[in-house]
């Protein structure tokens, strides 16, 4: 059993995207996969299709478990089996009043990794989706995991949140004398000239088949200068994505890029992951490949 965190203290890179799809991925290979959403905005929770009754027990309950008067918990007591066939422990908007409490418990750093150590004989994966903070439920994570991935999104500040977590790390390991160290960086969103959600474009052969139909009635004008700039627009976006790319490459030992589609929100309003609706999608081929990675991890 291998338990794989998904950090990065920046919102909107994908994390949880990236969890959940790796996740739908190896289920489909038949694994028994467990997720545990340990942020508090619960995304992971809705991103496979699952919805709270105020009376549900949580992340939350397991984290306050024996803390003052909060009753016992364990994670096995709050596991909800999805559509996708893969196990959850979910979270609730709750979680984020855990960290005043656990800044005054002992071993506040491993109360994940003792509530796992319960059920991980049950599992062949544990996914353990973290919130963009840097809170105890972030060290939690990071403290429980036996592999890293960090998500990083192609955008002009995305070194900058490299050089910030290696300093995250590097507090985790003096304060708490435990190696940090991404095992992965996936970069979402990845591409040029990405569509908005709702474009629809001619697929690559039929547009190609157009294109030489056209060439045969019609004659090629130059370019306007708008159309100049907008090429000279599209060359400086493409050598910044290359040289982003270099640079993570020299700082992750495996990289991988995942291509925007609008798949990946149709898989989220579904609650389910695109393992299960949309395998084919440009966003899915990656994340399968990706997660063929993984299970070589395990």
């Amino acid at each position: 059993m291998a338990t794989i965190t998904f950090s990065h203290h920046k919102g909107g890179t994908g994390k949880t995207t990236s969890c959940l799809n790796i996740a739908g991925f190896c289920a489909r290979e038949g694994k028994k996969v467990l997720v545990v959403d340990c942020d508090p905005q619960a995304n992971a929770t809705a991103g496979l299709g699952i919805r709270l009754q105020n009376s549900d027990r949580n992340m939350y309950d397991v984290f306050m478990s024996g803390i003052e008067d909060f009753p016992e918990t364990r994670i096995i007591d709050i596991i909800k089996r999805t559509d996708s066939g893969i196990d959850l422990a979910p979270s609730h908007l709750d979680l984020v009043g855990t960290d005043p409490y656990l800044y005054r418990t002992p071993n506040r750093a491993g109360i994940l990794k003792e509530a796992l150590s319960r059920v991980k004989d049950s599992y062949d994966l544990i996914f353990v989706d973290t919130p963009p903070s840097m809170g105890q439920l972030v060290i939690n994570g990071l403290f429980a995991a036996d592999r890293i991935i960090v998500t990083l999104d192609s955008g002009t500040f995305a070194l900058d949140g490299i050089a910030t977590m290696n300093t995250i790390f590097g507090d985790i390991r003096e304060g708490l004398g435990k190696e940090i160290r991404p095992d992965m960086a996936i970069v979402t969103r990845w591409g040029e000239g990405t569509c908005t959600a709702g474009d629809v474009r001619e697929p690559a052969g039929q547009q190609d088949l157009l294109s030489l139909i056209r060439s045969f009635f019609y004659k090629k004008t130059e370019p306007t200068p708008a159309e100049l700039e907008a090429e000279k627009e599209q060359m400086a976006e493409h050598e910044r994505l290359e040289a982003i790319l270099a640079e993570i490459r020299g700082r992750f030992p495996l990289v991988y890029t995942v291509p925007f589609s609008s798949a990946v929100y149709e898989a989220q309003k579904r609650g389910l992951p695109l393992s299960h609706c949309a395998p084919d999608s440009s966003a899915g081929l990656a994340y399968k490949t990706i997660a063929e990675e993984v299970l070589r991890w395990n």
